[in-house]
């Protein structure tokens, strides 16, 4: 297990790492300035060190020197706090310039995964991976790049600096200091387990409060509240569990690297004292030599607690690259041809598919519609018309069988424009951040305004749409637009309207609109159905009655087909599903 997780931190490091190198020349302006700043600060203590011992006793102090030695030092701290400032802008911009590569490659990469993969993890889990944990590892990684080039850089000059001053004492200060890294490294080892586990439950709890949100009227028409904070309050106890955990030992890192540290001070003032007793050392000397003991002392400290951040960072990236990393969507092919002047044809040939390889579903499933044919699809919950509908748009490939549009396979098809041939309204309404207008040109950007009045009329979505504030200009959102849920599956409905693809899929497409309106819209619908094929799904029989087609289907299977006049003269299945919807 240790192995496994070695291998995945040191792969991650090596993604992080290939992201990083794209901006290797704003990093090696950034060295530059770690170094000159580093060198600014490690001269100041010679100049201090000069100072004191231009103060040789009483009435015999060099006030003149001691005066330049202030206003050179001066000017240093002037300098150095400009160089630290670059430093650190520098710092930050490829900081977050790595952060927006990651994020836009994780949300590009979200767009190309299959359906299966959104519909099997939890969507508040996913958001906490773009979100939460790409902001975990940007302050890790700012803080190693503000601490970790500088302290490496102050730690080669201090000791530079030390060997000129005096051989053995740096020799004590360079055996004993690895002690406090060694400290700093086993802890740190340590913590990223904790660490990953903190982000895997943070996400868990962020996937619950998304859930319990978004459906907030369910949770309360059910009285779900007290058990939905039971749920809450035991991944937060987990989350606080972890979370102490990683903090408790990433935390020790910090005071066992400084009690090292004060020992290694304390040897260093000792030795340097008998130093300047036997006339080795002068006490400006000694001064200076203790101000670099502890300014190297100190980047070991720092890099430390780098190293601890850099651990969760870590353990947050990896959580990241593991979603980067899923497997797309299966690529069209290379000789995939892009489908235009389509008539509608459509077959399914010895079609079988199931969402769990060991729950079979739909089995050697056969249909053939002609062009410009309305098929309606009606069946109990769980036969399989929505996944039928998934197969039709190529939302889940087949497991075995074709499906063929005008003769060409399904397969052979680019994904973009067999979608684009199907004009597609279902049942979950969804409305983007935007105007009104933007929402309903979705399928065709470059559509006047005019043009979209005249399919919102066609729609009856034209009145209410005048109402609100500012008419087609409206900005409204899924969540915050103060539209009904009929009014939203209007907009969807005007939104297919008005680009009218050779193709459309209406499922349960005026489920939440009111009888008086839908019986309005069907005559919209039928206008825009003719000629076009057109699959129709629908619990409420009394909206099919004029399809050509009725397919009955159960368990996957088509077991009835006809007109509704046949179907209810076959008296079968189709007819008591009908007759119980009107069974007083």
């Amino acid at each position: 297990m240790k192995k496994v997780r070695d291998n995945t931190k040191k792969q991650t490091l090596k993604r992080v790492l290939a992201y990083i190198s794209k901006y290797k020349l704003l990093i090696i302006i950034s060295m530059i300035f770690a170094a000159v700043s580093s060198a600014l600060t490690l001269y100041m203590p010679i100049l201090i060190g000069n100072a004191i011992d231009m103060i040789v006793g009483k009435n015999n102090v060099d006030f003149n020197a001691i005066g330049k030695i202030l206003f050179y030092i001066g000017i240093m701290i002037a300098v150095n706090s400009v160089i630290q400032w670059f430093m650190n802008t520098i710092n930050n911009r490829v900081t977050f310039s790595v952060v927006q590569d990651i994020r836009d490659e994780a949300f590009a990469h979200l767009q190309e995964l299959p359906l299966s993969y959104i519909d099997s993890h939890q969507h508040g889990e996913l958001v906490s991976r773009l979100i939460a944990d790409v902001d975990q590892f940007a302050d890790g990684l700012l803080m190693g790049f503000t601490q970790l080039f500088t302290g490496v850089v102050t730690i080669i000059g201090t000791l530079a600096f030390m060997l000129s001053i005096d051989i053995k004492i740096t020799v004590l200060v360079v055996f004993l200091t690895p002690l406090s890294f060694f400290a700093a490294k086993f802890i740190a080892s340590r913590t990223y387990g904790y660490f990953k586990t903190q982000s895997e439950i943070r996400g868990s709890q962020t996937a619950l409060i998304d859930e319990m949100i978004g459906n907030q009227k369910i949770v309360q028409a059910f009285s779900y509240e007290d058990k939905a904070s039971e749920r809450f309050n035991e991944i937060n106890e987990k989350l606080t569990k972890a979370s102490v955990k990683a903090v408790f030992f990433s935390s020790l890192t910090n005071p066992t690297t400084r009690f090292i540290n004060s020992l290694i001070y304390a040897a260093v003032g000792l030795t340097g004292a008998l130093s300047v007793i036997k006339g080795g050392l002068s006490v400006g000397g000694l001064t200076c030599f203790l101000s670099y003991a502890n300014q190297y002392t100190k980047p070991f400290n720092e890099i430390s607690g780098v190293i601890t951040e850099l651990q969760n960072a870590i353990s947050c990236a990896a959580r990241i690259f593991e979603l980067i990393e899923e497997k797309p969507q299966t690529p069209d092919r290379s000789t995939a041809i892009r489908l235009d002047n389509v008539k509608g044809q459509v077959t399914l040939d010895d079609v079988s598919f199931s969402y769990v390889s060991n729950k079979k579903l739909i089995e050697h499933f056969n249909l053939s519609v002609k062009n410009g044919q309305r098929i309606a699809v009606v069946g109990p919950t769980g036969c399989g018309k929505t996944t039928l509908i998934n197969l039709l748009m190529r939302f889940y490939d087949v497991n075995s069988g074709v499906i063929s549009i005008d003769g060409v396979a399904a397969d052979d098809i680019t994904r973009e424009s067999l979608r684009k041939n199907y004009g597609m309204v279902l049942q979950e309404t969804w409305i983007k951040k935007g105007t009104v207008r933007d929402n309903i040109t979705m399928g065709k950007p470059d559509a006047d305004i005019q043009e979209v009045i005249a399919a919102a009329k066609a729609t009856y979505a034209h009145n209410f749409i005048k109402r609100l504030p500012n008419g087609y200009d409206t900005i409204i959102s899924d969540s915050n637009s103060g539209l009904s849920q009929g009014q939203k599956q209007l907009l969807c409905i005007t939104r297919i309207m008005l680009s009218i693809p050779p193709m459309l899929i209406l499922d349960e497409a005026t489920s939440s609109i009111d009888t008086r309106t839908e019986k309005q819209i069907q005559h919209s619908f039928a206008e825009m159905m003719k000629g076009r094929t057109s699959f129709i799904v629908a619990h409420r029989l009394s909206t099919i009655r004029s399809a050509d087609v009725i397919l009955v289907m159960k368990d996957g299977n088509i077991i009835e087909q006809g007109t509704h006049e046949q179907l209810i003269e076959k008296n079968g299945f189709y007819a008591n599903l009908y007759n119980s919807q009107f069974a007083l």
